[in-house]
């Protein structure tokens, strides 16, 4: 196992009905700035929940943050927080509202060219504090310091990750699954569930425990991911779905062991072709990731295989087993795992890719460095 630090100050709030605690976590001397993207929260009581909350406060609304928050928007809802003398950031949404807000938290104190947050030259030094009340359970954004923004006109995805971004308080109804559709469940599923691989199947690294935890978050989506898509107006498929993807990358399960995240880097340049979901850009990459680098992941994808799918045989066997399963689970939840089946302008992606990591010189990524610009290309090659 390798050396680590682990530091995570967030305080959840779990359960039906404790939305309405946001009251007993912010300071009603604050300002607060609310987020939220489209206006789903309008319809399924949620708004109205928060909004009772914080009936004793100065709030300042900010709507329309979207699904892959466009760094465009965000700097709106900067310059309206500076104007307003924001104190407090509560973020009402899924990943991508709370990935927003978080963008928000440094971007508002921040003085010099915001885009240099997520290009990874600026000094931040400073945040304003931020909660979240979760309403799609996918990314574990709300326990964690991570964030990842899209610029359109630059074809551009970007990730940070910074300590100020640590929301103060998580407030997890899961109650809110049951008015969610049944694609949103089903990206949330897969993105919680490659967040998992993402961080375990690399190669061994004595590392038990990490690994016995990870492995129980796999096993317990893979037995109630079709079910919670079926029926997520059951409350235990619910609660156990948002615990899961919150586990999934709150920093626990990555504590001393190795991690790829070549799934999610790919994927994000497919995210910026062509809109496409983050969580189906996973189930597409994630398997052909695996098969393109199986002799560098066979021994972890053959534990995978045995451990979380029942597999038997020799390593060779149960790896490539594995695999297959995996992307038979995406299938069977009604996730497309081809390019092809999405889009017919599927020709360029390739050498986009090629030309994006080569720019950015991402060389070597992967735990082992081995997802050269060619070798992402030839994944995505592979993926359509």
């Amino acid at each position: 196992m390798d050396n680590f630090e682990l530091y995570n100050p967030v305080k959840l709030i779990f359960g039906k009905g404790e939305i309405s605690k946001i009251s007993d976590n912010i300071n009603k001397n604050l300002k607060v700035l609310l987020t939220y993207g489209g206006g789903s929260i309008m319809n399924n009581g949620i708004y109205k929940q928060v909004k009772n909350a914080l009936k004793d406060y100065n709030v300042i609304e900010f709507g329309g943050i979207e699904a892959n928050p466009q760094f465009n928007t965000l700097m709106k809802a900067v310059k309206l927080a500076r104007k307003e003398k924001i104190d407090f950031i509560l973020a009402v949404g899924g990943g991508s509202v709370i990935d927003g807000s978080k963008f928000l938290s440094v971007a508002i104190p921040f003085k010099g060219d915001e885009w240099s947050i997520l290009t990874g030259k600026a000094k931040i030094e400073l945040g304003i504090p931020l909660g979240t009340v979760l309403t799609l359970p996918a990314t574990g954004s709300e326990m964690n310091s991570g964030a990842v923004i899209s610029r359109k006109e630059l074809n551009e995805k970007r990730a940070f990750v910074n300590p100020f971004c640590f929301p103060k308080f998580s407030i997890l109804d899961p109650y809110v699954v049951a008015s969610l559709p049944k694609r949103q469940i089903r990206n949330g599923v897969v993105d919680a569930f490659v967040h998992v691989l993402e961080q375990y199947i690399t190669y061994p690294n004595n590392a038990p425990l990490q690994d016995r935890i990870a492995e129980s978050i796999l096993i317990t989506l893979s037995e109630i991911g079709a079910d919670v898509i079926k029926d997520p107006k059951d409350y235990n498929l619910a609660s156990n779905l948002m615990w899961c993807a919150t586990m999934a990358l709150n920093g626990l399960i990555s504590k001393g062991v190795p991690s790829d995240w070549g799934t999610h880097m790919i994927g994000h340049e497919l995210t910026s072709l062509y809109g496409m979901d983050h969580g189906q850009s996973l189930a597409i990459i994630g398997p052909n990731l695996y098969l393109k680098l199986f002799d560098s992941k066979k021994e972890k994808l053959a534990q995978y295989g045995r451990r979380v799918w029942n597999l038997k045989g020799n390593n060779n066997a149960v790896a490539k087993e594995a695999i297959k399963y995996t992307q038979d689970f995406f299938s069977d939840m009604g996730m497309k795992t081809r390019i092809s089946e999405l889009t017919d302008n599927y020709n360029h992606a390739p050498q986009v890719v090629f030309d994006k990591f080569t720019k950015r010189n991402w060389l070597k990524l992967g735990e082992q460095g081995l997802i050269t610009p060619q070798i992402a290309k030839e994944i995505v090659e592979m993926s359509i």
